[in-house]
């Protein structure tokens, strides 16, 4: 069996570090640094869609990171939320997640995730996947519950929910990837990896 190489993942991202971590692999981890609010304000600007925001983001991070780390493989990942004519991002506190959440309470959104590779400062892969959730249409005393909760762990996703915890009961449907919608699309990805003797055949 061939040496696995090493990678780096560019995100400051606990869930994504966490699942790359679980499937085996060998990484270091380095904050990208960017200033995402800006980056989308001006695309947004520009008319861009959620899913091209969320590359364009993605892509950001893996070419500075992979810039400064020659011949090294850097993975970059963002998510975007869009819900009709709103965009999302993480929010800073817990009053704000509440916000968020009463916003999106009863509706359908869309999650873009996107996860981009680089190397030597140009992209070389990346890949999009589009979920639709659904929240059904809780009750006051339900979110504040859910909050209370999660605590500061509802300020760690761009939709205020983790999915793979108590955030799952504020849905009623949901169409995507399941890992997608945590942070990160691995599935394509590790077959990225492969073809790249990062991740063993």
């Amino acid at each position: 069996m061939a040496e696995e190489k090493k990678f780096i993942l560019a995100s400051s991202s606990a869930t994504r570090r966490d699942l790359l971590t679980r499937a085996g692999l060998t990484f270091e981890v380095v904050a990208p640094g960017v200033d995402e609010e800006a980056m989308k304000a001006s695309l947004r600007s520009r008319r861009a869609t959620g899913g091209a925001t969320a590359e364009a983001l993605a892509e950001l991070k893996a070419v500075k990171i992979s810039g400064a780390n020659p011949g090294v493989l850097v993975i970059g990942a963002d998510q975007m939320l869009v819900c009709g004519t709103l965009w999302f991002s993480k929010p800073e506190t817990v009053e704000q997640a509440r916000e968020q959440l009463q916003t999106l309470r009863g509706k359908t959104h869309e999650l873009f995730t996107c996860v981009c590779v680089a190397r030597d400062g140009a992209r070389l892969w990346h890949h999009t996947e589009t979920a639709r959730l659904t929240m059904r249409n809780f009750s006051d005393g339900f979110l504040d519950d859910y909050l209370s909760q999660t605590g500061s762990g509802a300020l760690q996703s761009v939709g205020a929910y983790q999915v793979e915890g108590d955030g799952i009961q504020l849905f009623s449907r949901i169409l995507g990837d399941y890992f997608a919608i945590m942070g990160l699309p691995i599935l394509p990805l590790l077959d990225f990896l492969r073809t790249h003797m990062v991740v063993a055949r």
